[in-house]
């Protein structure tokens, strides 16, 4: 396009230009701003900054078009989009940086655990340190209180606790409420779900709890050390359930305490599936149902005896080695321990010995387990010690072995003891060995408290009585013979049995002593 000519001035700065244009095209002349009146190389480069006329003529059109005014509109577009994204990228990374940012530290986290022998697998998803760094701060303390790589595996979630934010608050919380340091290890093996607890939503609800149940102060830590996993119970579940079920079935209110105390496990022991089935089939034994409780309370580890695995089987086994059906009862009541041990190798084991030692037969070895049934935890030392010093005091072995079968409690008992009753049988009450034999039970009883008193009594009156008519009796019932005129026959040789009614007796309306019953130890 050239310019063909130009007017005058009207104004300074403004030039009036008129472009020479082809024929049948109109223009229309614009003022352009310019900085001086010559046109120079400058005005030159300027010009893609005037705005060009907009022309148009029949069947074409100029270059200056509307296509060329959409590109230029788009190329400001896109250099106005790449400035701005310029700036984004240098204040905000992008929803995928930041991505890729994530899974690279947490491929780095995961190669350092890979290194010290976690195995990371079960930890997708779950939200962990940034850093490395961090997360052996978190390895370092699990360790310092105890716990291995094992233990960690066994529990990889664990990991996802912060040491600041969960560990050191519930761990505090634990301490003050008496749980011994030296059981954290342990502690946290059983229950190291403990760690994301919240002390205050969590923890603090169930130890009021368990303090609402009578549990001593001083005892809630020893219940928490035994069972940890009670923090983890709901109030309004199994816990409640399960008390509710033992106080209907007769177990006295002010025991609860001291059940949960010995065996705190009942919280998490479901009623349907465990409590009543154990319970029922006691009663089905003919225990009373109140026995039972009485047996609860004494014994309440016995609910966590499997009854279907170990229960069963073990009352089959007696059956097996000639325990009668109806004694089973009182079997049961006498040693609760024997449905829950491993019993068909003990019964098979010391009916051979026995058998070895004194030639018990096997249904005579059925009585002795019906009279004492902790014979069968009897060791072979304590018998053989027991069998000779009956021998020593002039008993063949078979007259040991019929004194055995009226009276087991024989091979368990003191045998200090035993022989100062013996020696004030043979040299003051003046009696045949026979009637040893016949009563072996006279070495059960107190020499100060009940033989003594009661054959001097006796000798004072003149009566001629055996020891059963003499012994087996109670105090008042003594009183009530020393008024007869002759000895009645008929007691003479009574033979003692167990009385589930000893066992139901009322208690005293003391409080029970929560401390833990330990089982009779024979020796």
């Amino acid at each position: 396009m050239k310019i063909v000519s130009y007017a005058g001035i009207t104004k300074p700065r403004f030039l009036l230009v008129r472009y020479d244009l082809p024929a049948l095209t109109f223009c229309t002349p614009q003022l352009i701003l310019t900085s001086s009146l010559c046109i120079s190389s400058y005005n030159e480069k300027r010009r893609e900054l005037m705005i060009r006329p907009h022309c148009s003529a029949t069947g074409r059109t100029h270059s200056s078009s509307s296509t060329d005014l959409r590109l230029s509109k788009q190329d400001k577009f896109n250099r106005k989009r790449e400035e701005v994204t310029s700036a984004s990228l240098y204040t905000h990374p992008s929803l995928l940086q930041m991505k890729n940012e994530r899974i690279a530290n947490r491929t780095r986290v995961y190669e350092f655990l890979r290194t010290i022998g976690v195995v990371p697998d079960e930890l997708d998803g779950l939200e962990l340190p940034v850093t490395v760094e961090v997360m052996q701060e978190r390895v370092d303390f699990l360790h310092k209180l105890g716990l291995t790589i094992e233990d960690i595996n066994n529990y990889p979630l664990v990991l996802g606790c912060s040491v600041k934010k969960n560990m050191i608050p519930v761990l505090d919380y634990l301490g003050k409420l008496g749980v011994r340091k030296s059981t954290f290890t342990e502690f946290l093996r059983r229950y190291p779900q403990v760690l994301h607890a919240s002390v205050v939503v969590d923890l603090a609800p169930v130890v009021k709890y368990l303090q609402g149940m009578d549990i001593k102060p001083n005892d809630v830590p020893r219940v928490l050390e035994k069972y940890p996993e009670v923090l983890g119970f709901k109030l309004e579940g199994t816990m409640s359930t399960s008390v509710a079920y033992l106080i209907a079935i007769g177990v006295a209110r002010r025991e609860i305490g001291g059940v949960l105390t010995k065996y705190p496990e009942i919280l998490g022991m479901r009623v349907g599936r465990v409590i009543k089935p154990f319970a029922e089939y006691l009663e089905s034994l003919g225990i009373p149902r109140l026995a039972v409780a009485r047996l609860i309370e004494k014994r309440p580890h016995i609910l966590g005896f499997e009854l279907e695995e170990r229960v069963k089987p073990n009352l089959k086994s007696l059956l097996e080695y000639h325990v009668r059906q109806t004694s089973l009862a009182a079997v049961v009541v006498q040693y609760p321990e024997i449905i829950g041990i491993d019993l068909e190798t003990k019964l098979l084991n010391q009916q051979g010995f026995l058998n070895s030692i004194i030639g018990l037969a096997p249904d005579e070895f059925g009585r002795v387990v019906e009279k004492m049934p902790q014979v069968i935890s009897l060791s072979d030392r304590a018998i053989v010690k027991h069998v000779n010093f009956l021998k020593d005091c002039g008993f063949s072995s078979e007259q040991v072995k019929k004194m055995v079968v009226r009276c087991p409690q024989l091979l368990a008992l003191n045998t200090d003891i035993m022989k100062l009753s013996y020696d004030y049988f043979k040299t003051t009450m003046d009696k045949p060995l026979d009637d040893l034999i016949m009563f072996p039970a006279f070495f059960t009883y107190g020499l100060e408290s009940t033989i003594k008193p009661r054959h001097k009594m006796v000798a004072k009156k003149g009566v001629k009585c055996s020891l059963a008519w003499l012994l087996n009796c109670s105090d008042e019932k003594f009183e009530e013979r020393m008024k007869y005129d002759s000895v009645d026959m008929e007691e003479m040789e009574m033979e003692s049995s167990f009385d589930f009614n000893t066992l139901m007796e009322p208690r005293n309306d003391e409080s029970s002593d929560y401390e833990d019953d330990s089982d009779d130890e024979y020796l």
